[in-house]
């Protein structure tokens, strides 16, 4: 589904429409809902465990001076 044409996105839109016509608002959320859960539970499930496997450490960085260059002088 990663190149997806023109008619092809119509055809979705269209398809959608279909199926959603005779849905009340309610009706659309819940099943919108039941249908994106899945994956926001695994997101949130991935945001929880990258906290977990990452040490808390308090940040001391300073910034180092930006190098210079020197360049020669040919045009003397």
């Amino acid at each position: 589904m990663n190149n997806l044409t023109i008619n092809d996105i119509h055809k979705i839109r269209e398809e959608h429409a279909i199926s959603t016509r005779n849905m009340s608002f309610d009706e659309y959320k819940a099943v919108l809902h039941k249908e994106i859960k899945p994956l926001l539970d695994l997101l949130k499930s991935m945001k929880l465990e990258q906290k977990m496997t990452m040490p808390y450490m308090k940040s001391s960085a300073v910034a180092e001076p930006q190098a210079t260059y020197q360049t020669e002088n040919h045009c003397q």
